[in-house]
């Protein structure tokens, strides 16, 4: 059995996903981490992109391999600037999801909460902090603002 049948399937794991983009977007402590997302796609892409990544890494369907030819989490992080501070609200962020969408209790949850601790912190990296070059103001540069 894999992981992602473990937590549930498919179904849950949307569930997870969409919780932790959630509150991402809504906890005040996560700001920097959707602070990131910006420049990027935006979180909407990338909710998508994270479901289809983890499907994969969770031993299901790898709908990002499919689409893109690799999972390699270095290359896609290269032109992210990446902390230990960044690694571990990263990961404080999937606790909680993990937590609201009642996943904790579940066995494999251990083994995944293992697992993305090393994949975070194998991200840090030395990568020009843009968001050093700004006042750091949670409206300043929201696109919606």
């Amino acid at each position: 059995m894999s992981a992602l049948h473990d937590i549930g399937g498919e179904e849950r794991l949307r569930e997870l996903v969409n919780r932790f983009y959630d509150r991402m977007e809504t906890d005040p402590e996560a700001y920097s981490l959707h602070r990131l997302h910006f420049r990027g796609h935006g979180l909407e892409h990338i909710r998508q992109a994270q479901f289809e990544f983890l499907s994969g890494f969770f031993g299901g369907r790898a709908y990002y391999r499919e689409r893109f030819g690799h999972m390699n989490l270095r290359e896609l992080h290269a032109h992210v600037p990446i902390r230990e501070d960044d690694a571990e609200l990263w990961l404080q962020t999937f606790d909680k999801a993990l937590e609201d969408c009642g996943m904790m209790g579940i066995p494999a949850v251990g083994r995944i909460r293992a697992t993305l601790r090393r994949a975070a912190h194998m991200l840090v990296n030395d990568v020009h902090d843009w968001r050093l070059d700004s006042p750091v103001n949670p409206h300043s540069d929201r696109p919606d603002a």
